[in-house]
């Protein structure tokens, strides 16, 4: 579990709702077609982009990457490729078959060793899993990024229409104050879904991509 991503949400969040709750009432920042045009419109404008199968892929990345720590710790991965090239050198590749290996990637290519097959192409395999799983998350991160685009603007959409909503109806005065109050509550979800959820986790995936790059540039 990743305790940065855990205690920065619950952070954040608290944060905002402490500030709605100090001198009014959190019932007041409740409007549910608000939520449906900043939700419905950032997932509508993210599908027009992309696949729906990216979409989807991306989604499942991004709590995986953000919420999961990999625990691939460099030092600790170069004691244990020294440990099986030692084990290699005194019995031979097959010794390594009955090796209990818990990173796969590294388990993979030592398969691949002991299968007999040439070490170009064990690198090439290798270098091509690489790349795929790099640029996977990238497009994860580009769908993520592009959320956090969207939903602002869909934020400021459900403003404008509310404010179309209140101008069309002026014949109450009294009631100006908290249609607005309503109209400006859809830029408040778009901004808060951009900033606490999309564009973090954007950034997440962007860390652990560079992670990837170097933990299984190594092993290879």
């Amino acid at each position: 579990m990743d305790l940065a991503t855990l205690i920065g949400l619950a952070c954040g969040i608290l944060i905002i709702v402490a500030a709605m709750v100090v001198g009014s009432s959190i019932g007041i920042f409740v409007n549910i077609p608000g939520v449906l045009i900043v939700l419905g419109g950032t997932a509508a404008a993210t599908l027009m982009k992309f696949p729906l199968s990216d979409f989807m892929y991306a989604l499942k990345v991004g709590v995986k990457l953000s919420f999961v720590n990999a625990n691939n710790q460099p030092n600790e991965l170069i004691k244990r490729i020294m440990d099986l090239a030692d084990k290699a050198r005194k019995g031979g590749l097959l010794v390594l078959e009955e090796e209990q290996i818990d990173n796969t990637f590294l388990k993979r290519g030592v398969q691949l060793g002991v299968d007999g097959y040439d070490p170009e192409l064990v690198k090439k395999l290798l270098q091509n899993e690489m790349d795929f799983a790099v640029e996977r998350q990238q497009l994860s991160e580009q769908i993520f990024r592009g959320m956090g685009d969207a939903a602002p603007a869909f934020g400021m959409v459900g403003t404008l229409v509310g404010l179309v909503q209140m101008l069309s109806n002026m014949s109450d005065p009294s009631a100006i104050g908290p249609a607005m109050a309503v109209a400006l509550l859809t830029t408040l979800y778009g901004a808060i879904i951009a900033n606490l959820i999309c564009i973090p986790i954007a950034d997440k995936i962007s860390i652990r991509n560079a992670e990837v790059i170097k933990v299984k540039g190594l092993l290879i």
